[in-house]
C-alpha cells in the first residue's frame, strides 16, 4: 500500500487532470526549442496513458525520483496500470512553460466533463531528458 500514496499524490491527479487526453494534442508546435522539448515530453505522456502503456510511463516519461518512490519500475507500472483504468479522455493544453535550468514548470489547462482546470506539471531533467516530476 505505501507504493500507491505517492502515486495518488503525482499520478492519480495528473492523470485525471487531464495528461490522458486525446481529443486533443499539446500543441507542442507552438513553442520553441527547450520549451518544444518539455511540450513534447507532455505530449509523450499523453501519448503513452492514452495507449495505457504504463512500461513507457515508467521508463520514459516520470522522473526516476518517482519510479523509485513507486518501488522500482515494476511496481510503478502496476500502479500506473491501476490509475490507467479510472482514466478519462479530457482536452489539454500547455499554456506556458518556464524553464529553470534543470527543472521546468508547464501550465497546463484540461477540460473534462465541460469543466476547465489549470495546473502546472513539473519537470526535471536528467541524462539530457527532461521527465515530470510531479503535479502542483
Amino acid at each position: 500500500m505505501k507504493a500507491r500514496r505517492p502515486l495518488a499524490l503525482l499520478c492519480a491527479p495528473l492523470l485525471a487532470f487531464g495528461v490522458s487526453a486525446c481529443a486533443s494534442t499539446t500543441a507542442s508546435s507552438s513553442f520553441k526549442g527547450e520549451q518544444h522539448t518539455v511540450a513534447q515530453v507532455i505530449s509523450n505522456l499523453q501519448s503513452d496513458v492514452v495507449a495505457s502503456d504504463q512500461k513507457k510511463i515508467c521508463a520514459n516519461d516520470l522522473a526516476s525520483a518517482v519510479v523509485s518512490s513507486l518501488g522500482g519500475a515494476k511496481r510503478c507500472e502496476g500502479a500506473i496500470k491501476n490509475q490507467l483504468t479510472e482514466v478519462d479522455t479530457p482536452e489539454v493544453t500547455v499554456q506556458s512553460i518556464q524553464l529553470n535550468g534543470a527543472s521546468a514548470s508547464a501550465q497546463v489547462q484540461s477540460t473534462y466533463a465541460g469543466k476547465k482546470r489549470i495546473g502546472t506539471l513539473t519537470l526535471v531533467k536528467e541524462a539530457g531528458k527532461w521527465k515530470v516530476s510531479k503535479l502542483g
